[in-house]
């Protein structure tokens, strides 16, 4: 599911619409829209998880330039995040990088709790 999910996210940042995106998935339109809408609501959010992803994981990161929509943006910094995790354990390559944005995620990125506030208890 995480590919099918992906695959329509990536399509809406290169400029697809959901309905075009739905018939080219066969699914409901409003199951696209759907999460089309999940994930723009929270982009920001995911950008900058997945930046921090990439920047810690990867060998020798390059951080993705800006692109036209901060809801591509959010989508190439999954991409960026997958390629550092892969030029640190080359078998994760074998994966997409939307099982990684699944995994990174904790199998919820486009649950209405996440991102997830976590408590730091090293620290008073």
């Amino acid at each position: 599911m995480a590919e099918v999910i992906g695959s329509a996210l990536t399509a809406k940042a290169a400029g697809a619409g959901a309905r075009a995106i739905a018939e080219r998935l066969g699914r409901p339109v409003e199951t696209v829209r759907g999460w089309l809408r999940r994930f723009a609501s929270r982009a920001e959010e995911i950008r900058q998880f997945f930046t921090v992803l990439l920047v810690d994981a990867g060998i020798d990161p390059a951080v993705p330039g800006p692109a036209r929509t901060l809801f591509a943006d959010a989508v190439n910094a999954v991409v960026g995040a997958w390629w550092s995790v892969t030029s640190r354990w080359p078998h994760v390559g074998t994966v997409s990088p939307w099982a990684v944005a699944c995994a990174a995620s904790g199998g919820i990125l486009l649950a209405p709790a996440w991102p997830l506030e976590t408590i730091n208890t090293s620290r008073l």
